[in-house]
């Protein structure tokens, strides 16, 4: 659901923002006020088409943001993103325009043109200047036929498509192993004899520890520098501990620590130099043993470096082949394993294509009978939208859902197309291409119409939308509201007063399960508004200004009003205060213009109280 939209330095909008609210918003004001340049602002945040044209004269940016309320699908769809939510109950869509560049943003992240479009198909349905983006896609044309037939057939065709997903899985595992093991036959034995090769080299290395070779440069260097190592380990030895030629490390340590014992018997300050010597007299002692051990050890072996060296150049041999020692271990057990299942004969290629084709004539009697399902939703969904469409003004209007076979996929084998023909004697094409944009408003109200009672309430946006601002219109507590958002502009154009009717109850009803937008010049549709808003322009200095302000009741009496009697009281007034009217006097003229207001007053209540009348009738 929207929330809030602020708009800076678009069109004839220098600074604007709206609060909007769940049920039905009615936007009116006179013709070029700027409502167009409200809708239009919202499309743009939400990756419509930009030009720098929008950007304000005199400005060199223009910013628009868009607030929504979020439910558990825009939720995951910001995991999927990798986008960070801003808190658990609001989503930010912002568009930035200047002469170089303009930039889309969610929650703060540029984003590009096909994230944003997903991202705005799951929270607006714009009907405004042509935008017909849901209702020419064939994928939700489908998904609204299957969620009627639902309603209609009690989740028949949604237990079918999960029969039908179910199979087109199991038919496209049996396909690919079938191909699979076709391609894998063909290049078998050649495949068999480079794999066994390979095999049988790396199982002749006998690899073992990863560390192997590291291990065993390690030893090579030893034995190699065998020599140097023993009688540099002698020579330490003898510095440390005992030196035949002359005094050892230990030797003086030993001396030190006798001399500072005599001088502790006289200073006890001394005590701690001499526990410094003496563990250090011990540590060296103890290093003197240990290099002497070692030297010990250590002996010149030719056979065992022969050997090592082998084995060395064996396993770089391997490596130059296989890469790392590690990659040539785990490349080993790949191998056998991929020769397991080469030689693996335990599933002919005869078997398998019986089982191919098994699953995929499973598929194609399942996605039969969902055509049929389909087929059956078709006719009701043709028979109820018509009979929508007509109520609103559209009296020799046609519809049809086709339904043309293809290749069945996790959907089926049925591609949905919705075909129009709004005027008698034209034939029925595709509702994108034939229908005009207000055609295409009213045909997405009427189809709302037959869909209102389908999904169930999101509790989590119930709760926004009451900790958002709570509203009564004529004592009728405000219902709770799905989080998506319909946007009609203008869909009233030319109407009559029973169109009006018909209209207004149906945005009512809509408005009940989605958020719904919509601009009217109707004084009946305003009329049955949850929230009206007022856009006019302002002249401020040398400059025009777009405003909107949300109506109280007393001041949607007065707007009403003024759409019921257009500029009617303006002139009369201006007339009046200029020249008296033939064969009138001043005071009858000035008379006659407050009997007009009072009239049109009383009309603008009796249209409230008609709308109020429709809403108690359709709760």
């Amino acid at each position: 659901m929207l929330l809030n939209l602020k708009i800076e330095n678009f069109a004839l909008i220098d600074r604007l923002e709206l609060d909007l609210y769940a049920g039905l918003n009615i936007l009116t004001g006179e013709t070029g006020a700027g409502k167009s340049i409200i809708l239009d602002a919202l499309d743009v945040a939400l990756g419509g088409k930009v030009s720098v044209r929008m950007v304000r004269t005199g400005e060199t940016r223009a910013n628009i943001e868009a607030t929504f309320s979020t439910n558990t699908a825009i939720a995951q769809w910001l995991t999927a993103q990798e986008i960070e939510a801003l808190d658990a109950d609001t989503l930010i869509c912002s568009r930035e325009i200047t002469a170089k560049s303009n930039r889309t943003r969610v929650n703060g992240v540029v984003v590009n043109k096909q994230q944003i479009q997903d991202l705005r198909d799951r929270l607006v349905e714009i009907t405004a200047q042509g935008q017909t983006i849901l209702l020419s896609q064939s994928q939700q044309q489908r998904e609204w036929l299957d969620n009627f037939g639902d309603q209609l057939l009690k989740n028949a065709i949604s237990a079918q498509r999960q029969k039908v997903a179910k199979l087109f899985e199991a038919k496209e595992r049996s396909r690919k192993a079938l191909f699979e093991r076709q391609q894998n036959e063909r290049n078998r034995l050649q495949h068999l004899d480079m794999l066994q090769y390979q095999l049988k080299e790396l199982e002749a290395a006998n690899l073992g520890e990863p560390d192997e070779l590291e291990q065993l440069q390690s030893d090579r260097q030893r034995l190699v520098h065998g020599v140097e190592l023993q009688k540099q380990g002698y020579a330490v030895y003898e510095a440390l501990y005992q030196n035949e030629g002359g005094l050892a490390c230990a030797d003086l340590l030993g001396k030190a620590e006798i001399m500072l014992t005599e001088m502790t018997t006289w200073d006890q300050e001394v005590a701690s130099i001499l526990e410094l010597v003496s563990s250090a007299l011990a540590q060296v002692e103890e290093a003197g043993r240990q290099i002497n051990n070692y030297t010990n050890r250590l002996e010149s072996d030719p056979e065992q470096l022969e050997s090592i060296e082998q084995r060395i150049n064996q396993l770089k041999q391997i490596c130059r082949k296989y890469g790392t020692l590690p990659e040539a271990i785990a490349y080993t057990e790949k191998l056998q394993m991929e020769l397991a299942e080469l030689t693996d004969q335990s599933t002919s290629i005869e078997d398998l294509e019986r089982q191919a084709a098994a699953d995929a004539e499973a598929l194609v009697k399942a996605s039969q009978k969902l055509t049929e399902l389909r087929r059956q939703t078709a006719i009701a969904l043709e028979q109820s939208q018509v009979t929508n469409l007509k109520m609103l003004a559209m009296e020799k209007v046609r519809f049809q859902v086709g339904l043309y076979p293809m290749e069945p996929t996790a959907t089926g084998s049925d591609r949905i197309v919705f075909e129009f023909s709004p005027n008698l004697g034209e034939p029925l094409q595709p509702l994108a291409e034939t229908a005009s944009g207000g055609e295409m408003s009213r045909f997405l109200l009427a189809l709302k119409t037959c869909f209102i009672n389908l999904k169930p309430l999101d509790q989590k946006n119930q709760k926004i939308q009451k900790e958002h601002k709570e509203r009564k219109t004529q004592d009728l507590q405000e219902e709770p509201i799905r989080a998506n958002t319909m946007v009609f502009d203008e869909i009233d154009t030319g109407v009559s007063g029973r169109v009006a009717k018909a209209i207004a109850t149906q945005l009512w009803q809509i408005s009940r399960s989605s958020q719904v937008l919509c601009v009217t010049h109707q004084p009946l549709i305003a009329a049955i508004a949850d929230q009206h808003f007022h856009v006019s322009k302002q002249i401020t200095g040398d400059r025009t200004q777009v405003q909107i302000r949300l109506l109280e009741l007393a001041e949607r009496k007065q707007e009403l009003a003024q759409i019921v009697s257009g500029q009617v009281f303006e002139e009369e007034k201006k007339e009046g205060k200029g020249k008296k009217e033939k064969g009138k006097s001043l005071n009858d003229s000035a008379n006659n213009i407050n009997s007009s207001e009072v009239q049109a007053i009383a009309f603008a209540e009796s249209l409230l109280e008609q709308a109020l009348a429709i809403k108690t009738s359709n709760r």
